[in-house]
């Protein structure tokens, strides 16, 4: 994001970054061309959604806290070491969020990293580490409301390969690979088998389906990332709708047969699945689980569901001159 010097949020406001332990303009938070997480990957990052609640003039970060213990834990396997805690790491997130002044929907992207200027070095605990934090406008990432999608040809890694679950970066190569070969044959997802057929989750999303009156999702042995949002929406349904939430194996062509199918995760919410393989799924259209889901977790995001506003983080942007 070094480049983007055009980037503002309202007028002439640009953004600004956390780096090396300072906040500073977006356009000077740069690293060297040596930087080791730049060759192999060695970071962990995070996905953090600011939505914007236009009527009350507030920001709500979405269980912003939760999601910092999963960075602290990807710190910890691949030798990470940041001098922040979660805490700490709320604060500073915060305080960016305020000095850019954003007025709308918002990515938050975390990221720890083998700062290290050094290649041909692949001993983790010789290499010096940071930490980075940028936030910038954002909306719709899939582009779309409903989603056909297709089951990948590439496999989901195994944690005895990568770890699956944490979010490190080398990881999301694999992603890659499934949306890229799933948006040029033109479909708008890809569903990822793991080894041993089972579904393990889309490119950047977990996967779940309504079945037999159940909601089912993969369980974390079959690879998939133990995602915040899929946790909420868990709660949500069993709280709220009285669905019972199951986590097991699925075949694949379960979620031919399944009645409904979604997406779940920071950057995607909550969208519907109503095709997979030019196979409709139950009436093509998304069904009555997957729009009352949709509906509650919306108003919980935006802070209108006193209920769980203990799920976010408020915040006031107010901008500071350039």
């Amino acid at each position: 994001m070094g480049t983007n010097k055009a980037t503002s949020v309202n007028g002439n406001q640009k953004l600004h970054a956390f780096f090396q332990g300072a906040v500073v303009p977006m356009d000077e938070a740069k690293v060297s061309v040596t930087t080791h997480a730049l060759h192999y990957g060695t970071a962990v990052f995070e996905g953090i959604r600011g939505n914007w609640n236009e009527e009350q003039g507030k920001m709500f970060i979405f269980r912003m806290r939760e999601h910092y213990e999963r960075l602290i834990r990807g710190c910890k396997i691949l030798l990470l070491d940041i001098p922040y805690t979660a805490e700490q790491l709320c604060d500073i997130t915060v305080e960016l969020v305020v000095r850019n002044g954003h007025n709308s929907d918002i990515y938050i992207r975390p990221l720890a990293y083998k700062s290290a200027e050094v290649v041909a070095n692949l001993k983790l605990q010789e290499l010096a580490s940071d930490f980075t934090l940028i936030t910038v406008p954002f909306g719709n990432y899939l582009g779309t409301d409903i989603l056909k999608c297709c089951t990948s040809s590439w496999r989901r890694v195994d944690d005895n390969m990568i770890p699956t679950q944490i979010k490190s970066a080398g990881i999301y190569v694999n992603s890659m690979l499934a949306k890229t070969e799933a948006t040029l044959a033109g479909f708008d997802e890809a569903i990822i088998l793991g080894q041993d057929g089972h579904v393990s989750e889309g490119s950047g999303e977990n996967v779940f389906m309504v079945a037999g009156g159940k909601l089912v999702t993969p369980r974390s042995e079959d690879n998939a990332l133990p995602g915040i949002t899929r946790e909420s929406i868990m709660q949500l349904a069993a709280a709220e709708l009285g669905i019972e939430v199951v986590e097991r194996s699925i075949d694949r062509s379960e979620l031919y047969l399944a009645d409904e199918m979604f997406l779940s995760g920071t950057a995607a919410h909550l969208t519907p699945v109503v095709e997979l393989d030019r196979r409709p799924i139950g009436t093509g259209e998304p069904g009555p689980v997957s729009t009352a889901l949709q509906k509650l977790y919306f108003d919980v995001v935006v802070g209108r569901n006193p209920k769980y506003l203990h799920w976010c983080t408020t915040v006031v942007p107010q901008a500071v001159p350039a």
